[in-house]
């Protein structure tokens, strides 16, 4: 029986369940409450078993295992990060069925405020997945400040999902499904949308931001939208998101950097947090983008807890100089 490339990459990459993470965070409240200022970075976890080194994930050779592209118009670079990946047909085949996982936190502000992924990376991927043969495209994420279809709509991203071809999805409460996570480190099961785990492929598009209580929200963190019970994953929140990306590992991310958000996230709400970047990171491993997207905020993927999680748990690489990274101006 064939082997879908997720469920080879699975096995490749399956390091075995480790033992509890050790030190919580105490008493924090909802999932994604405002803040005033980054906290300090979470303690490293400590496991019974010696810390695996940073993994690169076999990519072709040929093509370009980190792409930067910078530019004004944002369909633009998003089309020049990909196809110095390879192009979207490395990643999607004729036939499959594609979820784009964008964040639209709330429905408080729009895509300038830096607080939801730009809609118009959310449209470039959608129009290369379709260009490449995918059956059906999705979009969807979970807000927690005011309705879905409220969010879709004032983040843009309904609007930019639905010109390109693809449908805005609102994520149905009864499709989560209670999943082993069998490297988990800390958490071993959880309540996951089966919708993610069955998709063909799984493209994740955070916007690079500030969060209150993890420092930065990038591709990991992104990838919370997708499970229930969201308040109860702060605790450990790194080791808990690097356990969760263990079992979704997404075949592609792409970094939203085209307007950071660089304090009071993750809702921001400021015009004065917002810093224009104009750039998009792009990778089939999630650990080198988002190590990429912290040094646009002065920082290092070793500062940031679910990073260096991942990062020991071989799930991907923060070593960029020993990868093919390929930087495009546009």
């Amino acid at each position: 029986m064939e082997l879908s490339r997720r469920d080879f990459i699975n096995k490749i990459l399956r390091l075995g369940s480790g033992a509890l993470a050790a030190g919580v965070l105490s008493s924090l409240a909802a999932c994604d409450n405002e803040g005033e200022s980054p906290l300090p970075a979470l303690p490293s976890t400590s496991t019974s078993e010696p810390a695996q080194q940073p993994v690169a994930i076999p990519s072709p050779p040929d093509k370009a295992y980190l792409a930067i592209a910078r530019g004004q118009n944002p369909e633009l670079i998003v089309q020049a990060a990909i196809k110095a990946l390879g192009g979207m047909e490395r990643f999607v085949k004729k036939g499959n069925d594609v979820i784009i996982k964008p964040n639209i936190c709330v429905a408080y502000h729009t895509y300038e405020y830096a607080a939801t992924t730009n809609p118009q990376v959310v449209g470039a991927l959608v129009r290369l997945c379709i260009a490449a043969g995918a059956r059906r495209v999705r979009v969807m994420d979970q807000p927690f400040g005011g309705t879905a279809e409220q969010a879709y709509e004032r983040s843009g991203i309904a609007r930019a999902t639905k010109e390109a071809g693809a449908d805005m999805e609102v994520m149905n409460a009864m499709k989560f499904r209670e999943t082993t996570i069998p490297d988990g480190r800390d958490i071993t099961k959880w309540p996951v949308y089966a919708d993610a785990l069955d998709a063909d492929v799984l493209i994740n598009v955070p916007i690079a931001k500030h969060h209150n209580l993890g420092r930065l929200t990038l591709g990991m963190k992104n990838l919370m939208g997708l499970i229930r019970d969201r308040g109860q994953f702060h605790f450990n929140l790194g080791q808990r998101v690097a356990d969760l990306t263990s079992l979704l590992r997404p075949e592609l991310t792409v970094v939203d950097a085209v307007r950071i958000l660089t304090n009071h996230g993750p809702t921001g709400g400021n015009l004065a947090d917002v810093k224009i970047m104009n750039t998009v990171i792009a990778s089939h491993d999630i650990v080198a983008a988002d190590a990429f997207a912290t040094t646009l905020f002065g920082l290092t993927g070793d500062d940031i807890p679910v990073i260096r999680a991942a990062a020991q748990m071989g799930l991907g690489t923060t070593d960029l100089k020993s990868v093919k990274v390929e930087e495009i101006s546009i």
